[in-house]
């Protein structure tokens, strides 16, 4: 194994947890499970990187697994499982709710700690799971059984990706779970030898530890999981990401320093600042609120994803043209938020008929707009040019935002939940009036929005703090 350096070195002695953290965090595991098993329905396990020892200083999340026999039905899984999960919390002193994923779970808060307790099946292999979340346990003897020599390495990946900000396989980071973190140290035998093949990596690249893989994967990057040879465990990872983390890694290859191991601190503009911003792009800003879907992340994000690429097709076809547009879910309200090069247009509209030659379609085109000119709906044309027709009629939509307030927004491919939430609430601002206190963070990144390696090497100029 190679030895970390002294910059490594000083991290690794910032983010290992403290043997104060780990007994706590350990002894209420331990209670929770003793809790379980002691009722008889279920047996408990710790997973997750608390159970591998792969957790970083200060992290307080703990997931405690309630395994049921294999043949109890589903829906009394749900039933029991749930209840039993409320129980052993309430009895531990926990403030708990009821969360979704697959099916439901508990998550609660407990001394100090959010504990997240999730029934689950007691399966004997992988082949056998019946949800998503049967597979967990599998993934946490396989990474204990592998693990150990390599501790400190994940450590260092999982501080490297959270301050590139590429940490998390939710819907909106699109980035590296920690799973795959263990996975691609376990496959490259350390932190040093990964950073060094990703620098090269490309879209389409394979790690199979186990070399078992079943089927074809079509993500940019493919992880197959080593419990399970139809699952790519990268599938989360977007190519903007993966493409941040090879940016990433040339960049420590190139300079290390300690700003590629410490987060950004977040700022925000002011009202004034962003105003001034705004300004001196000069383009033009619309940003579309509403309430948001009552729905969990995993379901909201990818209709917003859908629904913004909607309407920036919709902005298009009309000729606005988008210089860059991006979305924001928080629990009350979502934000699509769109950068305009062009957003007011003349009346005039070219509008393109059939060829020429295409004879059945050209004499219906030129009896329609002969109907226009004679009432007068039409400009110019019908006209031929190369062979095309062309007519130039009345534009109908001058301005971008009164495209995003008609009826026309709502008959494009929004995501069901989101469609409905904009049909209900839709809020349409521009310029300084698509400024929101509650997405002064969001506003604030769009408009700054720099790569994670051009950051990191921001923060490592001189006089500037790491």
């Amino acid at each position: 194994m190679v030895a970390f350096s002294p910059l490594e070195e000083s991290v690794l002695g910032e983010i290992r947890p403290r043997d104060d953290e780990k007994n706590h965090i350990r002894t209420v595991a331990r209670k929770l499970v003793h809790a379980i098993n002691e009722t008889g329905l279920a047996t408990g396990m710790i997973v997750g990187s608390v159970a591998r020892d792969t957790w970083i200083r200060g992290d307080r999340d703990l997931d405690i697994f309630l395994l049921f026999p294999a043949n109890l039905p589903r829906e009394e899984l749900q039933a029991v499982g749930l209840d039993l999960a409320r129980r052993v919390a309430d009895a531990s002193g926990g403030v708990s709710r009821e969360k979704y994923a697959e099916h439901p779970y508990i998550h609660a808060s407990l001394e100090g700690l959010d504990v997240d307790l999730v029934p689950c099946y007691d399966v004997p292999d992988p082949s056998a799971i019946q949800s998503a979340v049967d597979r967990t346990p599998f993934h946490t003897r396989y990474i204990k059984d592998h693990i150990l020599p390599y501790i400190d390495d994940v450590l260092l990946l999982k501080q490297f990706t959270k301050s590139g900000g590429i940490y998390g396989s939710d819907q909106m980071t699109e980035g590296f779970s920690g799973y795959l973190c263990e996975l691609l140290i376990l496959h490259y035998r350390g932190f040093h030898s990964l950073v060094r093949a990703a620098a090269d990596w490309k879209p389409g690249f394979l790690v199979d530890i186990q070399d078992h893989r079943v089927k074809t994967f079509h993500e940019p990057m493919v992880v197959i999981d080593p419990v399970d040879p139809g699952r790519n465990v990268a599938a989360a990872v977007s190519l903007s990401r993966m493409c941040e983390f090879i940016e990433l890694c040339r960049g420590y290859l190139e300079k290390p320093g300690p700003a590629f191991f410490s987060p950004a601190r977040p700022g925000s503009y002011t009202f004034e600042e962003f105003e001034s911003v705004i300004r001196e792009r000069n383009t033009a800003f619309y940003s579309v609120v509403f309430q948001t879907p009552p729905y969990i992340e995993e379901i909201v994000v990818p209709q917003l994803r859908k629904s913004m690429h909607a309407m920036v097709s919709l902005l298009s076809r009309h000729e606005f043209v988008v210089n860059r547009a991006s979305y924001c879910m928080h629990s009350e309200k979502c934000m699509v938020l769109f950068e305009l090069l062009v957003d007011s247009l003349p009346p005039v509209q070219r509008h393109f008929g059939p060829p020429v030659w295409s004879r059945e379609n050209s004499t219906r085109f030129l009896s329609k707009y002969q109907d226009g000119r004679d009432k007068g709906e039409v400009f110019s044309g019908p006209y031929i040019e190369n062979g095309i027709y062309v007519v130039e009629v009345p534009r109908r939509y001058h301005v971008a935002g009164e495209l995003l307030s008609s009826p026309e927004l709502l008959e494009i491919g929004l995501g069901r939940h989101v469609r409905c939430a904009i049909g209900e609430s839709r809020e349409i601002q521009n310029g300084a009036g698509c400024w929101d206190e509650e997405f002064s963070g969001f506003l604030t990144e769009f408009l700054s929005q720099v790569s994670p390696l051009t950051s990191t090497r921001s923060r490592m100029a001189p006089g500037r703090n790491q």
